[in-house]
């Protein structure tokens, strides 16, 4: 594990030295774009950036595929909130690294990852030590081998806890099902698959419990079927969330709305209701798939490119990680 030893590269150099950041957003919801946050070591590129969360004392966690041209292989960089560097660590998800979960039980945090190269969900420290591995999950009927004797592909991308500690697997780049494991990592049941029905799925990207109304519910970031749709904790279909294109996850903040980072070039924000308050930094009409391809120097300021993941931080603030092939984390504070 990489702590503080080495010298910063101020990815956001250009807003500390008199370049002031674009504002966006809409009354309440306004916020200042900092874009290229946090003072990442030079030994450390980012690849795609795919998960971002923050713990207890503030600090926020950002998940990285890892550049070609990295020195260091660390594929989890952490900062204090005001983005000084804190450590790194996670050389395993290198290549893999994909959603992030931080989850309090009892006096102790622990991070829930998935690694989508190796289909592998990871329940780990802080520090990075792993704590049990969930892999294929073999127990399920429609995991067994077909007829050519080839089992159907695995590739989980974020997972959901339950009050009673249950997980939920969002095999989002495998076979569209969600898989239900109890608080030891012992198997369930499985619901969803692809389809366009309502309680089938396409991409299962991102998952969340959902508490704003009191009953836990189960909401899916549905986004082959360019949609949010929502179960119960037994995997029965409730309904469909409208308002995004592509949505790739979720996050609440504490005054109940919710973020969702829409692949397509823009961060959706929704009220408890579950209507749209605003499509922040929306560049959906551009080029954003060639765009997320190519250097830093393209992208637009105050625009998004690929949101792949978001959260809010404990003051309100929202982080914002995309899926483009250097890295790119925003802070969006809160004005």
């Amino acid at each position: 594990m990489q702590t503080c030893a080495l010298a910063p590269t101020i990815l956001g150099a250009t807003d500390k030295t008199g370049t002031k950041a674009p504002i966006i957003g809409v009354g309440k919801h306004t916020y200042e774009a900092i874009h290229d946050w946090g003072e990442l070591p030079a030994g450390i590129k980012y690849g795609n950036t795919h998960g971002v969360a923050e713990d207890s004392q503030g600090h926020i966690y950002v998940h990285h595929t890892v550049h070609a041209t990295s020195e260091s292989a660390d594929s989890m960089v952490v900062f204090d909130e005001n983005g000084k560097f804190v450590k790194s660590w996670g050389k395993e998800f290198k290549g893999g690294a994909h959603g992030l979960h931080i989850q309090k039980e009892g006096s102790t945090e622990f991070l829930y990852l998935c690694d989508t190269a190796r289909g592998i969900v990871m329940k780990a420290t802080l520090n990075g030590e792993s704590v049990f591995t969930l892999g294929y999950p073999d127990e399920s009927a429609a995991y067994k081998p077909g007829p050519d004797g080839k089992k159907p592909k695995y590739s989980p991308t974020n997972l959901a806890i339950a009050p009673n500690g249950d997980l939920y697997v969002g095999d989002g780049y495998g076979s569209s099902y969600i898989n239900q494991y109890n608080n030891r990592g012992e198997y369930i049941g499985t619901f969803g698959g692809k389809g366009k029905e309502a309680g089938m799925l396409d991409c299962p990207h991102g998952i969340i419990l959902d508490h704003r109304a009191g009953t836990p519910v189960l909401t899916v970031a549905d986004r082959g079927n360019a949609r949010i749709q929502r179960f119960t904790l037994a995997g029965k279909h409730i309904d469909f969330v409208s308002g995004t294109n592509m949505p790739c996850h979720f996050n609440f903040s504490k005054n109940g709305d919710a973020v969702i980072p829409d692949l397509g070039a823009r961060v959706t924000l929704l009220d408890k209701q579950n209507q749209v308050i605003a499509h922040l930094g929306d560049d959906s009409e551009s080029k954003w798939r060639d765009t997320r391809k190519l250097s830093r120097d393209h992208f637009t300021p105050g625009k998004f490119v690929a949101p792949h993941g978001a959260c809010f931080d404990h003051k309100g603030n929202v982080f914002v990680v995309e899926w483009v092939e250097v890295g790119r984390v925003t802070k969006l504070r809160k004005v």
